[in-house]
């Protein structure tokens, strides 16, 4: 299979330019299209030779995604509902916050992205798993839905042709995308390596260039993927989605509780607490009769001041 060319770290790109004896330039010049201009096709890469631009195309995918459906108006908070290159839908929403004084534009954006179709996982209050897992998003899936935002709030119409491209920089721009939450469609940690590598390409200065701090990967609690998580050199944020403080309560609302009980998911959550310094959000809907009871405060409260 051809991989997408928003697959490819810098150093593979730069690897396969130095098979082909191209200058070690080209790598930046094609990187500052795709996340600076995110430019939809080859012909709009328009300092790239011919000759180079045809290689390309025949090596590499340049996919994107199709916009079915947005809800939501300019600086409110939007859901975008996209058609992947097989026709799988995955959802991302755009969360606005901070507004200015006197009704000006918000000054940052948060976006919930989605890292697979459906959900193998079942938790009872969440839509995503309806229709079961279908499969992993690959890294420039997780990728496009950053650039196909940025994108469409760039034109409007989440497309860019070659004669909207602006003249070639070379420093980052302010990105509409400031922050960026793992907690659309899917488990994330499940699917660990495509997940890595495509925050990994929005981290990089030479790709999304968002910092790491910004990154939020959201978890339902799979104890051994989060141990991995806090041996990885990145500041990635970690939510947990409790949204109960019994094993009782939790294993009814949530089935990952019954493999992950909280007794390993708290010691995988104290290890990676040691190993990062970092603050831990725990998310809690609240539900009425299930997890809303008195009885849920005092082992919760514990839970939480157990992990700081």
């Amino acid at each position: 299979m051809t991989a997408d060319i928003k697959s490819l770290t810098r150093d593979e790109l730069s690897a396969r330019f130095g098979e082909w004896r191209q200058p070690a330039y080209r790598a930046a010049q094609i990187l500052e299209w795709l996340y600076i201009h995110r430019v939809t096709g080859w012909d709009a890469m328009t300092n790239l030779p011919k000759p180079l631009r045809e290689k390309l195309r025949e090596n590499f995918t340049l996919q994107t995604l199709e916009l079915v459906r947005k809800q939501g108006e300019r600086d409110t908070t939007q859901k975008f509902l996209w058609r992947l290159a097989d026709h799988a839908l995955i959802e991302s929403v755009l969360i606005p916050a901070n507004p200015a004084l006197y009704g000006d534009a918000s000054d940052r954006h948060t976006l919930c992205i989605s890292t697979q179709v459906g959900c193998a996982y079942g938790c009872k209050f969440c839509a995503s798993g309806l229709d079961g897992w279908k499969r992993n998003l690959a890294p420039q899936e997780i990728v496009e839905q950053v650039l196909a935002v940025e994108r469409g709030a760039a034109t409007d119409e989440c497309q860019v042709t070659s004669d909207a491209i602006p003249s070639p920089i070379t420093r980052h721009p302010s990105r509409l995308v400031n922050n960026i939450v793992i907690m659309g469609m899917g488990e994330p940690l499940a699917n660990y390596d495509n997940l890595l590598k495509a925050i990994r390409i929005l981290n990089a200065a030479w790709g999304g260039g968002i910092g790491a701090r910004k990154i939020t990967i959201s978890t339902s609690g799979l104890a051994p993927q989060i141990r991995k998580l806090a041996d990885e050199p990145e500041q990635f944020r970690l939510a947990v989605s409790l949204h109960g403080a019994t094993d009782e309560v939790r294993s009814k609302i949530m089935p990952v509780n019954r493999k992950f009980p909280l007794r390993e998911l708290t010691a995988a959550l104290e290890y990676y607490q040691s190993k990062r310094g970092r603050l831990i959000t725990f998310e809690y809907i609240l539900i009425q009769g299930v997890n809303d009871s008195l009885e849920q405060t005092k082992p919760l409260a514990i839970l939480a001041k157990k992990l700081h």
